[in-house]
């Protein structure tokens, strides 16, 4: 673990940024790395773009180094931590509206990963049903009445 902690911030102090490890830990194939710097929005980019072409390269460096298959769980200055817990309260709010109206809400554009998120917090209602429609990078959620 040593050698990965020192060929993150290798990776982030070549690129000039100065970071600290917050925590890491694997599990299941998959390296969960919480960093923390005061460089946290450039390293986010406009809704979290940037924090996952990161990740995908730390991902492709860290599996060549460890000569097999990692997936890497980024999270910058928490960042993924309060973007999944507004996304779920907003899943919630307009789905309580969805129920109450009975009128179907079309959230923004988002990421595979946050509709996904979406999806899954509010697949165990029965009062409503979500579905994704649209094209990349353009597809969204639906929020619907359940009949």
């Amino acid at each position: 673990m040593e050698e990965i902690k020192k060929e993150i911030l290798e990776f982030f102090g070549r690129a000039g940024f100065d970071a600290i490890i917050d925590s890491i830990s694997l599990r299941d194939e998959t390296l969960y790395i919480s960093l923390k710097t005061s460089d946290f929005s450039l390293l986010i980019g406009e809704s979290g773009e940037t924090l996952l072409e990161i990740q995908h390269l730390l991902k492709i460096i860290l599996s060549k180094k460890l000569n097999k298959k990692i997936y890497v769980d980024l999270d910058i200055n928490d960042y993924k931590k309060k973007r999944i817990k507004y996304l779920k309260e907003l899943a919630q709010s307009l789905a309580n509206e969805v129920a109450l109206t009975k009128k179907a809400k079309i959230l923004p554009p988002m990421s595979a990963y946050e509709r996904r998120i979406i999806h899954l917090e509010l697949a165990t209602r029965n009062d409503v049903r979500t579905e994704s429609i649209g094209e990349e990078p353009e597809r969204k959620v639906v929020i619907k009445p359940y009949p």
